[in-house]
C-alpha cells in the first residue's frame, strides 16, 4: 500500500511515540477492506509499539478501524482507508494515542477533559477535501483526550449508501449523537465553544479584562497577520480579534503566486501566517466576531459577539471577504443539500451527476474544468454576453466535451424538495425561461466585504468596501483597515499582505505623533 519513502518517512515520525498502540480493525471480504488491511500492515512494520487486531464478526462500518491505548475503546476510527489530504489525520491519531503531546494550549486540554456528557461524532469526509482534515483532527484529538468523546472519520467515497441516506452534499458534514452538528470548516475552539457554551461565557470575560492594545487588529487572514507582525516588531502592545485565524485562505486550496512561495495550499499557507505571528508577542483572540466599532476620545472600543470588550489606541480593520451569494430563491433553502462554493472539497460527491456553475470568470471556469473530469455533465452560466476568464482557460474549457456554456443568463432560481434537483434561469436577450436538471449548484461569482457591521460607523462605498486612503487611514482618526474589505484594487493575497504592513506603519505613525508630549507635538508640528 505505502510506497517505501512513504513508509521510511512515518517510520520516523512514529519514533515519537512512547506508549504502546492497539489497532482494531473491522474488515470483511470487500476490495476495500483489503486495502486497508495492506494499510495496516504497512503502519505495524514501522513500530514495534503498533499492533494490529482483526476482527469480521463485530457490527462495525467494514472497513474501518480504531485507534486506542490497550484497554481502552473510545480512540479514534477511521471509516474508509484515510488517505489523500486524511493521511496526515491518520499519522496525528497514532502520535496522540501513543503519548506524543499535542500542540494545544493546556487551558484547551483542560476544557475538553472536563466536558460533561457523552459525545459520538461522526464526521463525513471526501480525500480530496482541504477542509476536512481540520475537522478530522479536532474530533480526534477530542477523544483521545476525553473518554466519554468518540469519533469517527467517514470517507464519502466508500461509504455512499450512506450519503444518500443522510443527504450529505457537502463536506466535512459532523454529526453529533446522531444529530447534524455542523458543516464546513470548523477549529478545535468552534467545536468547543458549540457544546460548552459556558467556555465562551469565561473567555468573553478573560478578554474583557484585559489592558487596552496600542494597536488591535480586526480580523486573521493574511493582510491581518501581516499588520500584527508589523506592529509587534515596533514594539508596541499588538492583538488580534478573529473570527477564524487564516481567514478565506483556508478556503483556498492551491497558492501559486505569491512571490518566494513557488506553490502553497491554503491552510498550509494559514499555518504559516500563524506561525510567524506568533513568533512575536501578539495576543491572538480567536473565535471573537466583530459586533460594533465605537470611536473615543483617547481609546476605540471593539465589542464582539460573543460578549467580550476590547480597546485600543489604533484599529487595523483587516476583516476581509466571503463569497457572494446570488440571493435567488432556493440558494440558502439547499445550501449543503446540493448548493455549494468549494469544488475541491464537494465536487466527489457529484460522482457522475449533473451540476452547474454560477460564474464565467476565472473562478468559474476554473470550477467547471475541475468538475468536469469527476461530474457527468456541468453546466456554465455566465450574466455576461461573454466569459470574462483568462484565454487559456476558455480554450481549456472549450475542449471539454461534457461542459455547456451558457451566457447571458440570468439565475432566477434553485429548486428542490429535500435536496437541489434543478436550475431555472433566463434568457436575458429574449427574456425566455429556461430549466436545467441537475443534482448540484456551485456558486463562483466573486466577493463580498466582511464590513456590514460598520455601516454608520466610518466610511464605505457603494459596494460596501472600507474607504481608505494611501497610509490606510480610514474616515476615523486611529481606525485604518487593510485588505479585501477595503477600497484597494485587485483582491489578492500577496496585495493584502502589503496593505496589512502598510496599515500597520500608518497606525504606528499616528500613534507616536498623537501620544507624543504638548511640547514634543508643537515642535513637530514647527
Amino acid at each position: 500500500m505505502l510506497d517505501a519513502a512513504t513508509k521510511a518517512q512515518l517510520a520516523s515520525y512514529l519514533e515519537r511515540i512512547s506508549q504502546p498502540i492497539e489497532v482494531v480493525a473491522s474488515l470483511d471480504d470487500s476490495q476495500a477492506s483489503s486495502e486497508t488491511q495492506a494499510l495496516l500492515k504497512d503502519i505495524a512494520e514501522t513500530s514495534k509499539l503498533i499492533t494490529v487486531i482483526e476482527s469480521r464478526d463485530d457490527t462495525q462500518r467494514k472497513p474501518s478501524f480504531s485507534i486506542n491505548r490497550p484497554g481502552e475503546s473510545h480512540g479514534p476510527r477511521f471509516a474508509g482507508l484515510p488517505m489523500g489530504h486524511e493521511f496526515t489525520s491518520l499519522i496525528l491519531a497514532l502520535l496522540q494515542v501513543g503519548g506524543y503531546p499535542p500542540k494545544v494550549e493546556q487551558a484547551i486540554l483542560e476544557q475538553i477533559k472536563s466536558l460533561d456528557g457523552d459525545f459520538e461524532f461522526e464526521v463525513y469526509v471526501s480525500l480530496t477535501c482541504h477542509n476536512c482534515p481540520d475537522v478530522v483532527q479536532a474530533l480526534n484529538l477530542m477523544a483521545v483526550q476525553n473518554p466519554r468523546i468518540k469519533t469517527t472519520m467517514v470517507e464519502g467515497g466508500t461509504f455512499q449508501d450512506e450519503v444518500k441516506e443522510r443527504q450529505i452534499m457537502g463536506v466535512p458534514t459532523v454529526f453529533l449523537n446522531g444529530t447534524q452538528f455542523g458543516s464546513g470548516r470548523m477549529t478545535l475552539e468552534e467545536i468547543l465553544a458549540k457544546i460548552d457554551t459556558s467556555g465562551v461565557e469565561r473567555e468573553a470575560k478573560k478578554i474583557s479584562a484585559k489592558a487596552p492594545f496600542d494597536v488591535l487588529i480586526v480580523g486573521g487572514g493574511p493582510a491581518g497577520a501581516a499588520a500584527a507582525v508589523y506592529a509587534a516588531r515596533k514594539g508596541i502592545r499588538t492583538g488580534i480579534a478573529s473570527e477564524r485565524f487564516g481567514g478565506q485562505v483556508l478556503d483556498t486550496l492551491g497558492i501559486e503566486n505569491f512571490i518566494s512561495v513557488k506553490e502553497t495550499e491554503g491552510p498550509k499557507f494559514a499555518l504559516a501566517l500563524e506561525e510567524h505571528v506568533r513568533h512575536y508577542e501578539v495576543d491572538i483572540m480567536n473565535l471573537q466576531r466583530a459586533k460594533a466599532l465605537v470611536p473615543g476620545d483617547g481609546f476605540i472600543e471593539l465589542q464582539t459577539e460573543s460578549g467580550a470588550t476590547l480597546k485600543a489606541r489604533t484599529v487595523i480593520l483587516a476583516t476581509g471577504a466571503r463569497w457572494r451569494n446570488i440571493n435567488v430563491p432556493g440558494e440558502k433553502e439547499f445550501k449543503n443539500k446540493g448548493v455549494a462554493y468549494c469544488p475541491h472539497c464537494d465536487g466527489p460527491l457529484f460522482k457522475g451527476k449533473r451540476v452547474a456553475v454560477i460564474g464565467g470568470g476565472n473562478s468559474g471556469v476554473e470550477a467547471a474544468i475541475d468538475l468536469a473530469g469527476i461530474v457527468g455533465h456541468v453546466t456554465l452560466i455566465e450574466f455576461d454576453t461573454k466569459l470574462r476568464a483568462d484565454e487559456v482557460l476558455q480554450r481549456k474549457l472549450r475542449s471539454l466535451a461534457n461542459v455547456t456554456v451558457v451566457t447571458n443568463a440570468q439565475t432566477t432560481e434553485i429548486t428542490g424538495t429535500d435536496k437541489v434537483n434543478g436550475l431555472n434561469y433566463k434568457d436575458r436577450s429574449s427574456g425566455e425561461a429556461h430549466r436545467v436538471e441537475l443534482e448540484g449548484v456551485f456558486v463562483q461569482i466573486g466577493l463580498v466585504p466582511n464590513t456590514d457591521w460598520l455601516k454608520g460607523t466610518l466610511e464605505l462605498s457603494r459596494h460596501g468596501e472600507i474607504v481608505v486612503d494611501d497610509r490606510g487611514q480610514t474616515s476615523v482618526p486611529g481606525v485604518f483597515a487593510a485588505g479585501d474589505a477595503t477600497t484597494v484594487p485587485f483582491k489578492q493575497i500577496i496585495i493584502a499582505a502589503g496593505d496589512g504592513a502598510k496599515a500597520a506603519l500608518g497606525a504606528f505613525d499616528h500613534l507616536i505623533r498623537t501620544t507624543a508630549p504638548v511640547e514634543e507635538q508643537e515642535a513637530v508640528a514647527a
